[in-house]
């Protein structure tokens, strides 16, 4: 049984980290901030969190839009990115703990024709705190009030829509997130968000649908990817499933899952050197689990296919 991880990210996360060494490790990770023209925005207050240890820490762009972070370890962090007078950003990414990990850049966009104050960034830090620990309610009521004082902060929406899909109220969650898209119409994480209910709601065409109208070269999130190319696998789009699992591995050569689902498809696809290829890179990463062993017999049941129709010819 394939199971899906669907993530969604609020558009502002804040925690508190009580065990900040938690998170070191040995890995580095830095990126750049610009507004929509290029230009550099220092003084970006950078929240990153280590979602296996659950801790983290803060660290803020220099005059160059530049913010690192060193000694960290592996896996998925939540990074966050905010400054008053521009929309606040959250991204997901998988950092490696050996090995380059990718620049990040990440664009804001300056909220032009309201007085974005120390007010309103507060209210938006208590209406997350709300939403971290559960009181979906409280922190729809938080960011309802947000819009209503403050109309020109479309980007408020994707909360509202993430406290309904918490709530599991998925018709008013695409509701929200389509009022995002009315100001921003190739947002990537809208377009995922809205694709992400039809899956909780199990119409997997209508999901298809919106997943298809995200830009595949734009997708730099191999989770993401990851969870499209289930969906085509699925259905039984096997050309479609290849596409994404392949970029998920190009990006993430170590996410075992991607890999594994990638050898799957080349087996569905009747691409068999290909799957015994993939299976072979999987089994250099893991070649203890369970899952390991059902990759091996995989292997065998191959080879012997392809042994059985040689000798027929």
């Amino acid at each position: 049984m394939k199971k899906l991880f669907l993530i969604l990210t609020s558009i502002v996360l804040f925690t508190a980290f009580a065990f900040p060494q938690a998170y070191e490790g040995h890995g580095k990770l830095k990126g750049f901030v610009t507004d929509t023209t290029g230009k550099p925005i220092p003084g970006v207050t950078v929240k990153l969190y280590h979602l296996r240890s659950a801790s983290g820490f803060t660290t803020t762009t220099n005059s160059k839009g530049e913010w690192k972070a060193f000694w960290i370890r592996g896996g998925m962090w939540n990074v966050d990115f905010t400054k008053v007078g521009y929309a606040p950003k959250a991204i997901s990414v998988r950092v490696r703990e050996y090995g380059k990990n990718p620049v990040i850049k990440i664009q804001m966009q300056k909220i032009e024709g309201i007085n974005v104050n120390k007010k309103v960034e507060k209210e938006l830090v208590e209406g997350n705190k709300l939403y971290k620990a559960g009181n979906y309610k409280g922190a729809l009521e938080k960011f309802e009030q947000i819009l209503q004082d403050n109309p020109d902060i479309y980007q408020v929406n994707t909360n509202i829509g993430n406290c309904y899909f918490s709530m599991k109220d998925y018709d008013k969650a695409i509701e929200y997130y389509k009022k995002v898209l009315a100001k921003e119409p190739n947002n990537t994480k809208m377009l995922m968000a809205i694709g992400n209910c039809y899956i909780e709601k199990k119409n997997y065409d209508e999901a298809l649908k919106w997943y298809d109208k995200i830009q595949f070269d734009k997708i730099d999130n191999a989770i993401t990817l990851y969870n499209i190319g289930v969906i085509y696998y699925n259905n039984n789009k096997y050309d479609q499933a290849l596409k994404y699992f392949s970029r998920a591995y190009k990006i993430d050569n170590k996410f075992t899952d991607a890999i594994y689902q990638l050898g799957l498809t080349y087996m569905a696809l009747s691409k068999m050197q290909e799957a015994i290829n993939t299976f072979n890179k999987y089994l250099e990463i893991d070649s203890t689990s369970q899952r390991a062993n059902q990759v091996k017999q995989f292997i065998d049941y191959i080879k012997q296919s392809l042994k059985d129709a040689g000798t027929s010819k």
